[in-house]
């Protein structure tokens, strides 16, 4: 399963790139108004960074506006995928933009319904939101599971991106049931590596090797 970092802030984008692990970067326009930083240059500098898909979220909601939108993001660089919600005019554009090669995260996906048309308008990517899901009362993982069987049963060339992800449990179920990609905030990827158990072994073994050098 690729991982991406859910995050427009540079420096913890830095850091979880520098562990190894990172596939891609997913954005939306929250996060990068948490940066109070110019919207272009924080996705340039991202794409500096990360070599892999770069979500970036077109904010027009009329059809023509969402493919003008997702065609100056596009250009940005050669990585951008352009984040576009789950509307009728969301569908039109990224089928228009499916069309001229464009790759379209189509976001805000809260049901197996929404995924198969977002599917079946072109779509790179698909972003079902779990962990708003089960704020709500559903079952977030379980809404994936059935969007990964619907893509098992057809030649879709789409990929489940596991989004609004609130801790590593939601990773885990991720991985387990074969989803493509997860986009995970920076905190929870903090959480990942931390175990108490390694914290003790590592503790121990230190312990031990002090005894070991006094001799």
């Amino acid at each position: 399963m690729k991982i991406f970092i859910d995050s427009a802030n540079i420096e913890q984008i830095r850091e979880v790139n520098s562990w190894g692990i990172l596939d891609g970067v997913t954005t939306n326009p929250t996060l990068v108004a948490k940066e109070k930083a110019d919207f272009g240059s924080i996705v340039k500098e991202i794409c500096e960074i990360v070599d892999g898909p770069i979500s970036a979220e077109a904010i027009s909601t009329e059809v023509d506006e969402i493919v003008g939108e997702a065609r100056k993001l596009a250009a940005v660089h050669k990585n951008i995928v352009v984040k576009i919600p789950m509307t009728e005019d969301g569908l039109k554009a990224t089928k228009m933009l499916s069309k001229e090669g464009i790759k379209v995260n189509m976001t805000l996906v809260f049901s197996p319904a929404q995924a198969l048309l977002a599917c079946k308008a072109g779509a790179k990517y698909i972003s079902p939101f779990v962990g708003r899901l089960d704020d709500v009362g559903h079952d977030g993982m379980d809404i994936v599971s059935q969007i990964l069987d619907i893509l098992d049963n057809y030649d879709f060339d789409t990929e489940v991106i596991v989004a609004s992800v609130r801790h590593p449990g939601h990773v885990v179920e991720a991985a387990r049931m074969g989803a493509h990609i997860a986009t995970i905030p920076y905190d929870v990827l903090k959480k990942m590596f931390k175990h108490p158990l390694t914290d003790a072994g590592i503790e121990r073994f230190l312990q031990d090797w002090q005894k070991v050098a006094k001799r």
